[in-house]
């Protein structure tokens, strides 16, 4: 009873130790819990030189002969898909910060358009010698990897489209995009660190259990890009190309997964692109809002590897 007492009494004086760490330190600690993540997925960072940026990314580096490529979304950056990869350790993975998004570089004056983001992507896998992969990607990534696979089937393998961006005409208007047109309201992005958790509440229906030190480096990090990625989504607004209808009759393989609950990106956009491409498979995930690979990384992680397990069977 006494050693059980001792124990008890350490493990409460650790709790104590961390939480007051993560509150007085929240920078190092921040990069500490992003490092053990990296740790766990088996992934490692590692930087690309592209015309005109310079890319970091993620790789598990892995001897998969295709490896599976990630793209985040607006305001997202490649540690979105940090927890995924921990499911995902039988397949090479490479997440990138794509131009004006994380690490990567982010000059004011860049092209981010979704055809200069899916050029820069082409030119990120020239770049490590990748001529076959199979690409996913979130939201804004769900419409750049599409895009991609549209100008350049021959390359792609496999298309994974999570509550992806760029159904327009056959979709409902989502919450988040009838606030920007009705008040201008940019629901996605954080002008000050205390508006960072409105932009977790909208993202997610179910919000994963973050320490403070995360949460406090993201929202900083939310504030500082905010003259950037508002400028790049109002150009994305105006300008997004309409995929359910320009890559309708891909025949690339896909599995689309939507949150029933995605406030950003109406989940009827899963079934319009279901019908838009021949070979394509769509999950609706029940309680799960814009950012499934955060809200439900193990389910996502079984059901993508149930898709490549029966695009492997069919072949």
């Amino acid at each position: 009873m006494r050693l059980l007492l001792k124990s008890l009494l350490g493990l409460a004086l650790l709790a104590v130790v961390y939480l007051a760490a993560d509150h007085l330190a929240p920078a190092p600690m921040a990069r500490a819990t992003l490092a053990l993540q990296h740790r766990l997925a088996g992934l490692k960072p590692a930087q690309a030189e592209i015309p005109g940026f310079r890319i970091a990314y993620l790789d598990s580096q892995s001897t998969d002969a295709v490896p599976l490529v990630l793209v985040h979304g607006i305001g997202a950056d490649k540690d979105n898909f940090g927890m995924l990869a921990m499911f995902l350790r039988d397949y090479r993975v490479i997440a990138l910060d794509l131009p004006g998004f994380g690490a990567s570089d982010k000059p004011l004056d860049g092209d981010y358009s979704i055809t200069a983001q899916a050029e820069h992507l082409g030119q990120f896998l020239d770049a490590l010698h990748l001529q076959q992969v199979h690409l996913g990607g979130n939201s804004m990534g769900g419409a750049i990897v599409l895009e991609y696979a549209r100008q350049h089937p021959e390359r792609v393998q496999s298309l994974w489209l999570l509550d992806p961006a760029g159904v327009r005409g056959h979709a409902k208007e989502s919450e988040m995009l009838r606030r920007y047109r009705e008040h201008g309201d940019m629901a996605l992005f954080a002008q000050t660190p205390e508006q960072f958790a409105g932009v977790m509440d909208i993202a997610m229906a179910r919000q994963p259990p973050l320490p403070y030190s995360l949460k406090h480096e993201l929202a900083l990090a939310a504030a500082a890009n905010y003259p950037l990625h508002t400028r790049i989504f109002k150009s994305l607004v105006d300008g997004m190309p309409e995929l359910d209808q320009t890559a309708a009759g891909l025949a690339t393989p896909a599995l689309i997964v939507w949150g029933e609950l995605d406030r950003v990106l109406d989940v009827s956009g899963g079934e319009a692109l279901h019908k838009a491409l021949p070979n394509s498979q769509l999950v609706v995930l029940p309680g799960i809002g814009h950012l499934p690979m955060l809200e439900d990384p193990y389910h996502v992680a079984a059901d993508y590897r149930r898709f490549r397990a029966g695009l492997a069977a069919s072949h």
